[in-house]
C-alpha cells in the first residue's frame, strides 16, 4: 500500500486565485496558479503593462548576530560582509565538490541582519546548510518562510502602478536594493528585484495573511493601466527570455557556478575559507566539460527540456529549458552543450520527436528590456 501523500500548501492569496478562475497546479508542495487565462496574454502584459504574481512559494530564512555576516561568507559562495545596508545580492549556495544547492538572493537588512531568499523547492536543504553552517559564528538563523507572503509586481508600468500605493519614494530604489516601507497600508520589505527581465518590485509581507490588502489595491490601482495577475508559466517564459536560470534545470548540484557561465557569484577574493572552496578554485581553472548556450528555433515546433542537441549529425548536448516565445515569436531554449565545442560552424538540430529541427545559436538573454 502506497504511503498517503500530503495536500499542497495554500497561500494567504488562494481564495483570489480561485475566484479569479487561476488554473491551481502542486508546484513544489504549494497549490499556486499556473494561468488566470492565456499565458501568452500574461507574458505579453508584463513586456507591455504590469503583471501580478503571488511568489508566496518562496522560503525566507532569517540570520541575525554580531557574526551574521561572517557566517554568510563562509557558508556561500558570495562575499556578503561587502553588502550595504539596503542592498541584495544574487548569490550561490554550493556543497563542499562545487555543486549548486541553490541559487539565492541575499538581503542586509542591517548591520547584523540578513535575509536569505531561497527557491520553494530547497528551502529545507538551504536552512538546514545555514544551520550548520553557522555553528561557531554568533548568529541566529531562523526559518521564517511560514511567516511571509511574497507578491511581485513586474513590467514597464510597475513604478506608474505601485506610486500612490506606497509611502516609498521609488525612484530611490535601485536595482537590487530593499528597504522596509508600506504598501497600502501594510508594512512590507519592499525590494528592487524580480525575475522576468523587466523593471519591477517584490513585496515581502509578513504577517502573510495581510497580503490580500496588498493584491487588491494593486490589481484596482492597475486595472486602467494594463496590470494583470500571471502565473508560472508566464513567469517560467518570462525568465527564459531573459536568459535567467532555474534550478533543477541550468543549475543543479552535479554543476558548479562556472558550469552556468556564474562565475562572477563565486567570491575567491574574500578572506577565509568557505564551503566549497578547493573545489570552485579548481574549477575556475579548468576547461568547461559543458557550458550554456542559447537557440532559436527556425520552425514552429516546440523546443524543451531533455531533447538532445546535435550538430552535424552528432549529440553535443541537451536542452535544459525551452518553450514558444511570446515576445520572439518563436521557439527558444537553453542547453549544455560539450564545453570545447566550436558554436560558430556547422549545422545545429534539436531532435524532436525523432525528426531534426534546426536551430541558430544566440547569445544570452534572448531579450533585454529598453532602459
Amino acid at each position: 500500500m502506497s504511503e498517503p501523500t500530503s495536500s499542497p500548501r495554500l497561500t494567504a492569496l488562494h481564495k483570489i486565485h480561485e475566484e479569479a478562475g487561476a488554473t491551481l497546479v502542486d508546484f513544489a508542495g504549494w497549490l499556486m496558479p499556473l494561468r488566470y487565462g492565456s499565458e501568452t496574454a500574461e507574458h505579453k502584459a508584463v513586456r507591455e503593462a504590469a503583471g501580478l504574481f503571488d511568489l508566496s512559494h518562496m522560503g525566507e530564512i532569517r540570520l541575525t548576530g554580531p557574526q551574521a555576516d561572517q557566517a554568510l561568507d563562509h557558508a556561500l559562495a558570495g562575499y556578503l560582509s561587502k553588502l550595504k545596508v539596503g542592498r541584495a545580492r544574487y548569490t550561490m549556495i554550493t556543497a563542499e565538490d562545487g555543486g549548486v544547492l541553490d541559487d539565492l538572493i541575499v538581503y542586509r537588512l542591517g548591520e547584523r541582519e540578513y535575509l536569505v531568499v531561497a527557491n520553494a523547492a530547497n528551502v529545507s536543504v538551504v536552512a538546514s546548510a545555514l544551520t550548520e553552517r553557522a555553528a561557531g559564528f554568533d548568529v541566529e538563523v531562523v526559518d521564517e518562510s511560514p511567516e511571509y507572503s511574497l507578491i511581485a509586481i513586474q513590467g514597464p508600468r510597475a513604478v506608474e502602478i505601485l506610486a500612490p500605493l506606497t509611502d516609498a519614494d521609488l525612484d530611490e530604489i535601485r536595482y537590487f536594493a530593499g528597504y522596509e516601507h508600506t504598501v497600502a497600508g501594510v508594512p512590507v520589505l519592499l525590494a528592487r528585484t524580480g525575475y522576468t527581465g523587466e523593471d519591477g518590485f517584490e513585496i515581502f509581507v509578513k504577517p502573510a495573511d495581510r497580503a490580500p490588502e496588498i493584491w487588491s489595491a494593486l490589481i484596482s490601482g492597475g486595472a486602467d493601466l494594463g496590470l494583470v495577475p500571471a502565473g508560472l508559466s508566464a513567469r517560467d517564459t518570462l525568465r527564459m527570455e531573459a536568459g535567467m536560470p532555474l534550478y533543477g534545470q541550468e543549475l543543479t548540484s552535479d554543476l558548479t557556478p562556472f558550469d552556468a557561465g556564474l562565475g562572477r557569484v563565486v567570491r575567491l577574493d574574500k578572506s577565509g575559507d568557505f564551503v566549497g572552496r578547493a573545489a570552485l578554485e579548481e574549477a575556475s581553472r579548468t576547461a568547461r566539460d559543458k557550458r550554456l548556450v542559447g537557440f532559436v528555433a527556425r520552425g514552429r515546433r516546440p523546443l524543451r527540456k531533455g531533447q538532445d542537441v546535435l550538430r552535424d549529425g552528432s549529440v553535443v548536448g541537451t536542452i535544459t529549458s525551452g518553450a514558444p516565445s511570446p515576445t520572439l515569436g518563436r521557439p527558444i531554449a537553453m542547453a549544455y552543450v560539450d564545453g570545447d565545442l566550436d558554436t560558430t560552424t556547422g549545422t545545429f538540430t534539436v531532435d524532436v520527436r525523432g525528426r531534426g529541427e534546426e536551430v541558430d545559436v544566440v547569445e544570452l538573454p534572448f531579450y533585454k528590456r529598453r532602459s
